[in-house]
């Protein structure tokens, strides 16, 4: 059981920071150590199965989600989670000159990864326990937006600063690497600091009594889960929503940097910090923001969750237009390439508003709402590892020109899925409930 969340603050003063600090952790793991470990000379097929791999951690979130309700706060949990994420980068960061640095920062990563799939959960969890149905709506553009945020210090800022202390200071890899790490764990830090004095508490679950409630909590978290009507078909759609993404999500920014003698754009660190990280990052900010005023004027129904998924998807054709253009003896105008990216992440970050929605409103509502939205995440995150992992090998394979039109194709499942996704619940009917 548990009471209600109490009063909350404006939620402009903590959903913004709150959806940063889950941005950053995320875009660390997937996209920038992806790019520290290209530019100290690992392939892609190397980089995307290690970690690819990591992303796992936040599909397993189903196995602790339960048991985070069952004690202290969930307040208490993000604050704990944002303190060890940064030391978790200085260890990164000092690890980096040593011989096996690769293995050590891999299993670094692990944890890491951990940590924020935990803090996601509660965060996650404070949102939707501490904002009524309506401010939801209103506000998953404004989360989406400031993850990507998030997303934008890691890709741009730590990216960009690595590139600059390289190329314009002199240090090597390593020592540069190291200081952009050092930047993101203080900003973790300093946002947990923040967080202490504005994060609500969210709904506030009774401790369990004996181990046998907890056993019993948990079981009936899961029984219930899939008690819901149509689940089964609920979770195909969730699943299969990012089919075509996953294929993108890390091999396009090493498709950037890739040489054009094997195919790629070869862009430089900072080059790719300004038109992947900065351009294209605040064309999402604002995507995100329209994605969330479109979803709240015309609400979550079959043919706005069909559209989204067409925005989200046509865009990656811009990728099949800069492969064909790349390659030994071609250079492309930044404008050329700034241009291509930012329209496939402003399709990217307009759709994906619609599938965090659907989860938040179709699927996760009941005794357990924090509980099975973490579900919810957890399935659609392991839809995106094995797209990940086998992104690198299958472009080292068949090279970036007819790795993007695989790309094309895997689009398909996608919009089925938004064609078929089952709406048991009708928007605004049903409040969310105050538990967990």
């Amino acid at each position: 059981m548990s009471s209600p969340a109490p009063a909350v603050r404006n939620p402009w003063y903590w959903v913004p920071s709150s959806y940063l600090s889950e941005g950053i952790p995320f875009a660390m793991v997937i996209w920038v150590a992806g790019t520290m470990f290209k530019d100290l000379g690992h392939s892609d097929g190397q980089i995307t199965l290690a970690t690819a791999s990591i992303g796992i951690a936040w599909s397993l979130k189903p196995l602790w989600a339960a048991f985070l309700d069952m004690y202290r706060t969930k307040k208490f949990f993000v604050l704990l989670m944002e303190l060890l994420m940064a030391g978790l980068l200085c260890a990164i960061a000092v690890c980096l000159p040593l011989p096996n640095y690769f293995q050590i920062t891999i299993a670094v990563l692990w944890v890491l990864a951990f940590a924020s799939a935990t803090q996601d959960i509660c965060v996650d969890g404070i949102y939707i326990t501490s904002l009524d149905e309506k401010k939801q709506a209103a506000f998953i553009g404004v989360q989406g937006v400031f993850w990507n945020v998030g997303r934008l210090f890691g890709t741009a800022v730590v990216v960009w600063l690595a590139g600059s202390l390289k190329e314009d200071h002199g240090m090597s890899t390593t020592a540069a690497w190291g200081w952009a790490l050092g930047l993101a764990a203080v900003t973790l830090a300093g946002l947990a600091a923040y967080h202490w004095f504005i994060l609500p508490t969210g709904s506030i679950t009774e401790r369990p009594k004996s181990v046998g409630e907890i056993g019993r909590t948990f079981y009936d978290s899961i029984a219930d889960f899939f008690r819901k009507e149509h689940i089964w078909g609920m979770l195909l759609f969730v699943f299969l929503y990012r089919s075509s993404e996953g294929l993108l999500l890390i091999e396009g920014p090493l498709f950037l940097q890739a040489s054009p003698e094997l195919g790629g754009v070869g862009l430089s660190l900072k080059e790719k910090g300004i038109i992947d990280g900065t351009i294209s990052t605040f064309v999402s900010l604002f995507a995100g923001l329209l994605g969330g005023a479109f979803m709240a004027k015309y609400g979550l129904k079959r043919n706005t969750l069909i559209f989204m998924a067409l925005c989200l998807n046509i865009p990656h054709i811009t990728f099949v237009i800069l492969s064909q253009l790349a390659g030994p003896g071609h250079t492309l105008s930044l404008w050329t390439i700034g241009s291509l990216v930012t329209i496939e992440k402003f399709g990217y970050s307009f759709g994906f508003v619609a599938n965090m929605l659907y989860m938040m409103q179709q699927i996760s509502p009941g005794r357990y709402h924090m509980t099975h939205y973490a579900f919810c995440t957890a399935l659609m995150n392991l839809m995106l590892v094995p797209t990940q992992m086998v992104s690198g090998p299958l472009a080292d394979h068949f090279g970036y020109k007819t790795y993007f039109i695989i790309v094309m194709f895997a689009a398909v499942p996608s919009i089925l899925a938004a064609c078929y996704a089952p709406f048991p619940r009708k928007f605004g009917h049903d409040r969310p409930a105050t538990g967990a």
